[in-house]
């Protein structure tokens, strides 16, 4: 299985361009976050397992080093104590010990390119995951911003100016006619009141001319 997928087969770029134009931007990139996320666990592992390699055939390559050294040595302890058959041991087994450390040293150098390259990738994936969680927080202020505006238009849309200015006038039409009525029955009420007291003034007068008549009469004789 190749590792670092997601960074080989989709760019950064194609990614936000995926994730704009998706129903639902939030999710996608939610989602897209969950599967880079697994693909850098897996990515640490293998890292792990490759600095692994690189530091085991660095310890074979430095004592395959170190044996060299101590044969060259003993060769010329061997040599200077005019022991041949030694001597010639000690250098044989340096000889073998110089083939198996430049073998361990090219697997060293293999694996420790390796390595590397593995973790520059894993750093950009790391970099990646940070801008992508970053761009994250602006897309959900973005999103929550168009959705307010959508659901602002669509009320706006159902909300007519005209119907409401003319129902506003038939309110104002109402209004003044209810005071109209009302200010007509005050009239009305006014009026009765004054003919009421115009009744009663003429009961009071008819009996101050009783009485004035009454009072004539006594002394018309």
């Amino acid at each position: 299985m190749s590792l670092f997928k997601r960074l080989r087969d989709l760019t950064l770029a194609n990614l936000y361009a995926l994730i704009e134009s998706a129903e639902d931007p939030i999710k996608m990139t939610d989602q897209y976050l969950r599967d880079m996320q697994e693909d850098l666990e897996e990515a640490e592992k293998a890292v792990a397992a490759q600095i692994a390699l690189e530091k085991k055939f660095k310890q074979l390559y430095e004592e395959q080093e170190a044996l060299v050294k101590k044969r060259d040595e003993q060769a010329h302890i061997a040599a200077q104590a005019k022991n041949i058959d030694l001597a010639r041991r000690a250098l044989e087994e340096k000889k073998a010990a110089e083939q198996k450390m430049a073998e361990y040293k090219a697997s060293y150098e293999q694996n420790k390119a390796a390595a590397d390259n593995l973790r520059d990738k894993l750093e950009e994936m790391r970099k990646q995951i940070t801008e992508l969680k970053n761009r994250r927080e602006t897309l959900v202020a973005r999103v929550n911003a168009a959705r307010a505006q959508k659901n602002i238009n669509k009320s706006m849309a159902g909300f007519n100016a005209d119907t409401a200015m003319a129902g506003l006038k038939r309110m104002e039409e109402k209004a003044l006619q209810l005071e109209a009525e009302a200010e007509a029955s005050g009239e009305i009420y006014k009026k009765q009141a004054s003919l009421d007291e115009e009744i009663a003034k003429l009961n009071r007068d008819k009996a101050v001319e009783d009485e004035l008549a009454e009072l004539m009469k006594k002394y018309e004789g």
